[in-house]
C-alpha cells in the first residue's frame, strides 16, 4: 500500500477528513478483494475435489481439467467450477438424500418397495447415489439407506486397516455416537472378522451367532446384531477398507442378498479411493495407438483393462480409451472418461449378463455379443428407454467394447431373424416379372444348400426334393404360377444326416388383372416334429397292442377265476352252520387275484374250511391257487393231517414252474358233535372269534409261509365254538392300508363287528372298505346258530 502525503497546516480540518476517507476506502477495497479471493479459492478446491471422488484422479490433474473445459468453453476458471458443482446438485424434483442439517435420511425415511426390484436396478440405483458422497461417514448413510430395504441392513460400519494391522472406524450408520467411540479403534487381533476378510480377501458371512462368538470378537452387545456380513471392498493387492452389514434378524443371507452386499462392495471402491490412471501404466504399450484409432471412428467404443484382486479374480475395468461418441451415465464423453472405472461410469453392469459376458471374452480369447437389450437414456432430462447390442473382443490383455443403439428398423429385423430361428423357417421371395429372386439365410439352412450358390428359381425346387415328392410339388408350383393358387406342401429331402421332412408354403401377388407377379412364401423344416410324431404313432401302436393282451389275459383269468372259484348266491348250510361268503377283486370288474376260499362238507359229516392268498395277480396267480385249492381239499378230504397237507401244500410249490410262488392259508375242520374247531395256518391272519359282544383273535399256532422253506414246521390249534358264535376267516386286503401298521387293521375289524355295522357280511365290507382297497378281500363268516 502507498504512503500518503502528510497534511500541511495549511490544509485545515477539511483537508485531513478528505485524506482518512480515502485510506479507509482503500481499506475496504482491499478486504473486499481478498474476500472474494477465499470464496473463489473454496468454490476451486469444492470443485477439485468432486472431479476426484468422480474421476480417480489427483489434485493436480483434476485442476488441469477445470482449466482445460474453462478454455473450452471460453469460460473464467471460477465460472467452471461453478458449473461443475452445479452438475452434481441432485434434480428438484428428486426426493432429497439428505435431510436440511446434510445428515443421509436414514432408512426409516425411504419408501418400502411394492415389491422386491431387481438386483441390477438396486445397484444401478446405489450407483447414482454415490456419486455425491463427501466422505466416509456419508458413504455408510447412504449405504445403508439403500441396502436397508432389500438386505435388512440395520447397521453399516467402514473400517480402515492401519499399518500395524489394527482398524479404525472410517464411517457408521445405524449405531449411536457412543458405541461408534468405543469401536473406533480395534487392535491388530487374529478373531477379528473384518480384519479376517482383509487379510484372506473373501467375505465372512456370520449366520450363526452361537458358532460365530466361538471364532469371532462380535463386540458389546453381540445379540444385537444376529447375523453379519464383512466384505473387503476391491482395490487389489494393499486394498485396506471393509464393508461391515449387521442386521438384527438371524438366519443365513440369502443368495440374492449375498449378491446384493458383494456388488455394493463394489460400487465403495471408487468413492474410497483415488486410483492413479497411470499407477498401472500400459502393459502392452497399445493404448495410445488404440486412442489415436478410436479418436477417428464414428460409433461408441472403449478399451476395457481389467482390474484383478489379488486372488486373480476381476473386480472392475478401467476405461484405457475411448471414441469421441462414447458416454458415460454422468455424461462424461470420449476422453473425459479415460481413468474411470466401469462400476462407476456403468453401475448397471455388475452382475449383468454383459459382466459375465467380459468375463467369458477375456477367459476363451473369443470374442462376446450380447442379444439386443433394453436401457433407458437420460435424453434433455427425459427417461428414453432404448435398444442396445454390444460387443467385446479381447485387445491384448484388454476387452475392446463397441455398443450399438438399433432403431426400430433394427429392432423388426432382430425380431424376424428371431422368429425364423426360433420356429427353424426361412422366407422366400421370387419376382415373376423380372425373375428376381431373394432368399433369407435361414432358408438356405433348412433346405440344406451353400448360400454362395445363390437363391434358386421357383421352377427348380423339384429337383430338391425326394422323387415321390417331387411331382406334387411341381403340380402346386404350376398352379400357382398359372392361377395364383396358393399351397401348402409336406415334402422330404435326402440329407447327410438322414432323410429332413420339411413344408413348402407359396401365395401369389397379381396384378389387376389376376396374373401372378410375385410369389412370397417360406420353408419349414419339421423333421423334429415328423420324428416326434412317428414316435407318438408306434407308442400308441405299442399301447394298444399292450392293452389288448391284457384285456385278454385278464379276460381268461376272470373265466378261469369264475370256473374255479364259484361263488354261492347266498348263505349255505355245513355241519350246522351257517356259512356266507364274499370275494372282491383288488379293481373292480378285474376279477384276477390270488385270494381264494373253500368250504365244503366231508363224507364225515365235517366242515372244511380254507381261506388262502396266492402272492401276485393274473393268471399265474388263478393257475397257483387252482392248484392249492383243489389239492388241499383232495388232501384233507383223504385223511390227511391239516399239518400234514400243510407241509405236502409247501413241498408242491417249491417244485412248481417257477419254484417262487408263496401263498398264505388257513386249515380249519369243524366236528359238529363236538363242535370243536381244528385249525392250522401258513403265515395267515388269525380267524376273529365273536362271542357275548366281545370279540378276539385266536391265538396262532406256529407255521410259516408256504414256499418259504424247505423245512417248515406247522402245529395246529383247537377252539369250541358254542351256539350264538360267530367266525370270520379273511385276507390280509380287509385290514390292511397303505402306510398302516397291520395291528391298527386288526384293532377297526374287531371294532367294527362289534357294533351293528358289522351284524351282516355286506355291512361289514362296507364299513371296512370305505376307500379304494388295493388289495383282494375274501371272508368267510361261519355262524353257529343259537339252540
Amino acid at each position: 500500500m502507498t504512503s500518503e502525503p502528510t497534511p500541511s497546516v495549511e490544509t485545515g480540518f477539511g483537508a485531513d477528513v478528505a485524506a482518512l476517507a480515502k485510506v479507509v476506502a482503500r481499506q475496504r477495497a482491499e478486504m473486499e478483494r481478498l474476500r472474494d479471493l477465499t470464496a473463489s479459492s473454496a468454490v476451486l478446491e469444492r470443485a477439485k475435489g468432486a472431479l476426484m471422488a468422480l474421476t480417480g484422479r489427483s489434485a493436480e490433474a483434476a485442476h488441469e481439467e477445470l482449466l482445460a473445459r474453462a478454455e473450452a468453453g471460453r469460460r473464467t476458471l471460477i465460472e467452471e467450477c461453478w458449473l461443475t458443482l452445479g452438475a452434481l446438485e441432485p434434480p428438484k424434483s428428486a426426493a432429497p438424500d439428505a435431510d436440511p442439517a446434510g445428515v443421509p435420511a436414514s432408512p426409516s425415511r425411504k419408501p418400502a418397495p411394492t415389491a422386491p426390484g431387481d438386483l441390477a436396478d438396486v445397484l444401478a440405483d446405489l450407483g447414482r447415489a454415490l456419486v455425491r458422497v463427501g466422505s466416509p461417514q456419508e458413504l455408510a448413510g447412504y449405504l445403508l439407506r439403500h441396502l436397508g430395504p432389500d438386505a435388512a441392513a440395520d447397521a453399516v460400519l467402514l473400517y480402515q486397516r492401519l499399518p500395524d494391522d489394527g482398524l479404525e472406524l472410517i464411517g457408521y450408520a445405524g449405531i449411536d455416537a457412543a458405541l461408534a467411540g468405543r469401536w473406533h479403534h480395534m487392535p491388530e487381533m487374529n478373531r477379528l472378522a473384518p480384519l479376517d476378510c482383509l487379510r484372506t480377501g473373501e467375505p465372512r458371512w456370520l449366520e450363526n451367532l452361537a458358532e460365530d462368538r466361538r471364532h469371532y470378537l462380535l463386540g458389546d452387545p453381540p445379540e444385537r446384531w444376529l447375523s453379519r456380513a464383512w466384505l473387503p471392498v476391491p482395490g487389489g493387492p494393499g486394498s485396506g477398507v471393509a464393508l461391515g452389514v449387521l442386521r438384527s434378524q438371524e438366519g443365513p443371507f440369502e443368495p440374492r442378498e449375498r449378491q446384493l452386499l458383494l456388488g455394493a462392495a463394489r460400487l465403495c471402491a471408487g468413492r474410497l479411493r483415488a486410483f492413479d490412471a497411470d499407477r498401472a501404466g500400459d502393459a502392452d504399450g497399445i493404448t495410445p495407438y488404440v486412442q489415436t484409432v478410436l479418436d477417428a471412428l464414428p460409433g461408441a467404443a472403449i478399451l476395457l483393462r481389467p482390474l484383478r484382486a489379488a486372488s486373480g479374480a476381476v473386480e472392475d475395468y478401467r476405461i484405457e480409451a475411448a471414441s469421441p461418441e462414447a458416454v458415460d451415465v454422468f455424461g462424461n464423453t470420449g476422453r473425459e472418461m479415460l481413468g474411470r472405472q466401469i462400476l462407476e461410469s456403468y453401475p448397471t453392469v455388475a452382475g449383468e449378463q454383459l459382466w459375465h459376458g467380459y468375463l467369458t471374452a477375456l477367459a476363451t480369447g473369443v470374442p462376446f455379443e450380447s442379444a439386443p437389450f433394453a436401457y433407458q437414456d437420460v435424453v434433455d432430462g427425459v427417461p428414453v428407454t432404448a435398444t442396445y447390442s454390444v460387443r467385446a473382443a479381447p485387445l491384448g490383455d484388454g476387452l475392446l467394447v463397441t455398443w450399438l443403439r438399433l432403431d426400430p428398423v433394427d429392432r423388426q429385423e432382430q425380431r424376424l431373424w428371431d422368429v425364423q430361428r426360433l420356429g427353424n423357417l426361412g422366407w422366400a421371395n421370387w419376382n415373376l416379372v423380372t425373375g428376381e429372386t431373394s432368399w433369407s439365410a435361414q432358408t438356405y439352412a433348412v433346405l440344406g444348400l451353400n448360400a454362395a450358390r445363390g437363391p434358386l428359381p421357383l421352377a427348380e425346387l423339384p429337383a430338391l426334393v425326394a422323387p415321390q415328392d417331387a411331382a406334387p410339388l411341381r403340380a402346386a408350383i404350376t398352379e400357382l404360377v398359372r392361377h395364383a393358387r396358393p399351397f401348402d406342401v409336406p415334402l422330404r429331402v435326402d440329407a447327410p444326416g438322414g432323410v429332413r421332412h420339411l413344408r413348402i408354403v407359396a401365395e401369389a401377388v397379381t396384378e389387376p388383372d389376376g396374373t401372378p407377379a410375385e410369389v412370397h412364401g417360406f420353408v419349414q423344416d419339421l423333421t423334429a416334429q415328423r420324428s416326434a410324431e412317428l414316435a407318438l404313432v408306434e407308442s400308441e401302436r405299442a399301447m394298444l397292442l399292450q392293452r389288448g393282451v391284457l384285456q385278454a389275459e385278464r379276460a381268461l383269468a376272470d373265466r378261469l377265476q369264475h370256473a374255479l372259484l364259484p361263488l354261492p348266491a347266498g348263505p349255505v348250510r355245513l355241519a350246522g352252520l351257517r356259512v356266507e361268503v364274499a370275494y372282491l377283486p383288488g379293481q373292480s370288474g378285474i376279477q384276477v387275484g390270488g385270494d381264494w376260499f373253500s368250504a365244503v362238507e366231508l363224507s364225515d359229516s365235517t366242515a372244511l374250511f380254507v381261506v388262502g392268498d396266492v402272492a401276485g395277480h393274473g393268471i399265474g396267480a388263478v393257475a397257483t391257487m387252482a392248484q392249492l385249492r383243489f389239492t388241499a381239499k383232495g388232501m384233507v378230504g383223504t385223511g390227511s393231517s391239516l399239518t400234514g397237507a400243510l407241509t405236502r401244500l409247501n413241498t408242491l410249490l417249491l417244485h412248481s414252474r417257477d419254484g417262487r410262488s408263496t401263498a398264505t392259508m388257513v386249515l380249519a375242520r369243524y366236528d359238529p358233535t363236538t363242535r370243536v374247531l381244528t385249525w392250522a395256518q401258513a403265515g395267515h391272519p388269525p380267524p376273529l372269534l365273536v362271542r357275548g359282544g366281545t370279540a378276539r383273535f385266536l391265538t396262532r399256532p406256529v407255521g410259516m409261509l408256504l414256499g418259504a422253506s424247505a423245512t417248515p414246521v406247522f402245529d395246529s390249534a383247537e377252539a369250541r365254538l358254542e351256539p350264538g358264535d360267530r367266525l370270520l376267516l379273511f385276507t390280509d386286503g380287509l385290514v390292511e392300508r397303505p402306510g398302516e401298521d397291520v395291528h391298527t387293521g386288526f384293532a377297526r375289524l374287531a371294532e367294527t363287528v362289534r357294533t351293528k355295522g358289522g351284524d351282516s357280511l355286506d355291512s361289514l365290507l362296507a364299513s371296512m372298505l370305505v376307500d379304494e382297497h388295493r388289495d383282494d378281500v375274501c371272508v368267510v363268516d361261519i355262524r353257529l346258530p343259537e339252540e
